[in-house]
């Protein structure tokens, strides 16, 4: 195989993984954020046992290995998807494995906002939505980007995985191309261009986090 076909596939594959991370990534902060604000707003009163309920539903998300959840929600992607192969398949296991993960990223960070602020602004007559929207969610926010570039990077391994039962991207590039066909080129390109693809996320997402940061 010459280099100029291994890069016609690589930058298929590089396509197919962003947009696999990409969506996922965006479903994962609304979904992740969501919950992981439900999870700091029941942890006292008489919501405590709807805390204990969701937080039993995140640990058992978060403790099953990617590997295992991508096959034993087939029936869920299908369901959805209308298919388990390709890259819009593959969005449903990503996004199901990542939310619990960045679910207690968001919880950690909003907890670590000072009681003090969240005190001033109850005592100012501010709401319960006004506190989160206006007081958790600001203070913390370069936790959370902070938060969301490690999911990414995340994603960005889960999606690899993916390519083992057919989910496209880089991934399913290296297993059909660099693993089944001993092609070394191909396995050579798909590390490089995921080193890459990992550089630059987080680059992205520390320059955000100082420019937050020093608002």
């Amino acid at each position: 195989m010459t280099w100029s076909e291994v890069f016609e596939l690589l930058t298929e594959g590089v396509q197919e993984t962003a947009w696999m991370v990409g969506v996922s990534a965006l479903l994962t902060a609304v979904g992740g954020l969501l919950v992981g604000v439900l999870l700091v707003l029941t942890d006292k009163g008489r919501l405590r046992p709807v805390n204990m309920v969701l937080g039993a539903i995140v640990n058992v998300g978060r403790s099953l290995p990617f590997i295992i959840l991508l096959v034993a929600v087939i029936p869920f992607t299908r369901a959805i998807v209308g298919t388990t192969i390709g890259t819009d398949a593959a969005i449903v296991p990503l996004t199901i494995g990542a939310i619990p993960f960045f679910a207690r990223i968001v919880e950690s960070a909003l907890r670590e906002v000072p009681p003090d602020v969240v005190a001033a602004a109850t005592a100012m007559g501010a709401t319960r939505r006004q506190i989160v929207a206006k007081v958790l969610l600001r203070e913390s926010l370069p936790s959370l980007v902070a938060g969301l570039t490690i999911t990414v990077i995340a994603l960005v391994g889960y999606s690899a995985m993916a390519g083992v039962v057919g989910g496209g991207g880089l991934g399913d590039l290296a297993i059909r191309y660099g693993y089944q066909r001993f092609e070394t080129e191909v396995m050579i390109a798909t590390v490089v261009a995921l080193v890459l693809f990992v550089q630059l996320v987080q680059m992205v997402g520390d320059l955000l986090v100082r420019r937050l940061s020093h608002r």
